[in-house]
């Protein structure tokens, strides 16, 4: 039976400790069971985590094992290498694989039933592996995608116009990595278009603000990377939210990793797109408005997320 107050977070470094520690905060759950390789580590970012606990809203959060995921709602897999300085996402394709080449089918094993969430990096790449080695159906296995991307994006622009970040309303589609695409053509602020927006305060010279834009929100994990060796923060507030929206069934519209099926002309590749997120994973895709050379990016992120996978031995 499906349990949507249990959540499992299988890796216990940076990002899954720092998601533990936003959902332990947020009350979705009543339990979150902890993963790692290293029984050490998961029992000591448990005991930490739970410490908290008495400040926030009562639950569980312990040190367990893959038999914890046969009644979960939510798998959550933050397990991998860590990108390091001048690395970029696909350089842990085939490290990662082979990590999850043995987390998968453990889960799997237990007849989980309930939703799996990819966050590990190349997420695109790797939610299509776990599909694979899992056999899920598609919309049970989702990929965090470009959910943090996206809130880089909105954040650079509340910076650049002066207005709140949650009036924004804009996405980061395609890969999760340096081919994301910036959909500027669809982007608006409450209804206005963006680039009318703009003009409201003051800004004129689009192509040049949303090049630079872009390539700030691009490069972003990089920047941080550099000061301070890993991401986390960020994208443990990213994981909360797509959870909300699983747990609640909120059917909010989320740009997570999802198997593309003929939309904007490209079959047979996982990449983040706009999809409806509720209680039964991914309800729908929602088609996004592209102008001419947003769909050619796209295609060509497409294009060579296949090439990897081709390579790939799963």
């Amino acid at each position: 039976m499906i349990n949507f107050r249990k959540a499992v977070m299988v890796g216990c470094g940076f990002v899954g400790s720092a998601s533990v520690f936003a959902l332990m905060q947020s009350g979705l759950f009543s339990e979150i069971a902890m993963i790692d390789a290293d029984m050490d580590k998961a029992e000591g970012e448990a005991m930490d985590i739970s410490h908290g606990i008495p400040f926030a809203k009562h639950m569980r959060v312990y040190a367990g094992n893959y038999d914890d995921v046969r009644d979960a709602g939510i798998v959550i897999v933050t397990a991998g290498a860590n990108q390091k300085p001048d690395e970029t996402r696909l350089d842990l394709v085939h490290k990662n694989v082979g990590i999850f080449k043995s987390i998968i089918p453990e889960i799997a094993s237990r007849d989980f039933k309930g939703i799996l969430l990819i966050v590990a990096n190349p997420v695109d790449i790797l939610t299509a592996v776990a599909q694979k080695l899992s056999g899920l159906p598609e919309n049970r296995v989702i990929g965090s995608g470009t959910v943090l991307d996206t809130g880089r994006l909105k954040t650079r622009l509340s910076d650049h116009l002066g207005v709140d970040s949650r009036s924004i309303h804009a996405f980061i589609v395609g890969e999760h990595g340096d081919s994301e695409i910036a959909a500027f053509s669809s982007a608006n602020v409450s209804g206005i278009p963006l680039n009318d927006f703009c003009e409201m305060r003051g800004h004129y010279s689009h192509d040049e603000s949303e090049k630079n834009i872009a390539e700030e929100v691009k490069n972003a994990a990089y920047e941080i990377i550099q000061r301070k060796r890993a991401t986390y923060f960020g994208v443990a507030m990213a994981v909360k939210r797509i959870c909300e929206c699983i747990v609640r069934d909120e059917k909010s519209i989320l740009p997570v990793s999802t198997m593309m099926h003929g939309e904007q002309g490209i079959d047979g590749v996982v990449l983040s797109m706009p999809c409806i997120v509720g209680s039964d994973g991914i309800e729908k895709q929602v088609p996004i408005k592209l102008d001419e050379d947003e769909l050619k990016r796209l295609r060509e992120s497409a294009e060579m997320l296949k090439g990897i996978i081709s390579e790939l031995n799963i």
